[in-house]
């Protein structure tokens, strides 16, 4: 893994593919305002965690699935993160803090290496900063029930193989239809907001 982190390292100060990389992932038809720069520039913040982390061998992310709570991103599968508060003192503390928080991951073991582009995502009207880091050691992940519904731990391999790219319609309680790519991840979906910053890590780490 310590490969991994220095390239990874050096490539986050590089120009980040950005738009390009989003675009793969983003659902068919879906708002092209996300990349609006004025409604982002209005938008709350917020941010999430990418956590590298080494056990048995391969590389893991952890993600998180939402409970089915009936609102905009219900049961949908995402980074450890959330919006950023007043006592925080910038996005990356927001983002160790809401890991923290739902997944149980210290502070102390969050080595942060860099950030991925922000991503707009006008149905909750967020700006996500992703907050790329690692862990030198296996986390001794403790969810929070309330929050998180389940703990996936993503192999690396399951983001680099071109094979776990698939698509789908989702479809929602509105009967509203969308059809969109997604990351197959041990058969959960993985699209939207998450795919697309995915789609990023991975169009870095391939590069």
């Amino acid at each position: 893994m310590n490969e991994l982190i220095e390239r990874l390292s050096d490539k986050l100060k590089q120009p980040l593919p950005g738009r390009e990389a989003h675009l793969l992932m983003m659902p068919k038809g879906a708002e092209q305002s996300r990349f609006d720069e004025a409604k982002m520039a209005k938008a709350r913040l917020s941010s999430v965690l990418i956590l590298f982390y080494e056990k048995n061998g391969e590389v893991y992310i952890p993600l998180t699935q939402r409970h089915d709570y009936g609102g905009t991103h219900s049961g949908q599968i995402s980074f450890p993160g959330g919006k950023w508060e007043k006592s925080d003192s910038d996005l990356i503390f927001t983002a160790k803090r809401e890991a923290n928080e739902e997944i149980g991951v210290t502070y102390e073991e969050v080595n942060v290496i860099g950030q991925l582009s922000d991503l707009f995502i006008p149905p909750s009207n967020f700006k996500v900063t992703p907050v790329v880091s690692f862990s030198e050691k296996i986390p001794q992940f403790e969810i929070d029930p309330y929050e998180v519904k389940e703990l996936i731990e993503m192999p690396l391999n399951h983001l680099i193989e071109e094979s776990t790219v698939k698509h789908t319609v989702i479809e929602f309680s509105n009967g509203f239809k969308l059809k969109t790519p997604y990351f197959d991840v041990d058969g959960r979906i993985v699209w939207g907001a998450t795919a697309m910053m995915l789609s990023e890590l991975k169009s870095i780490i391939i590069s």
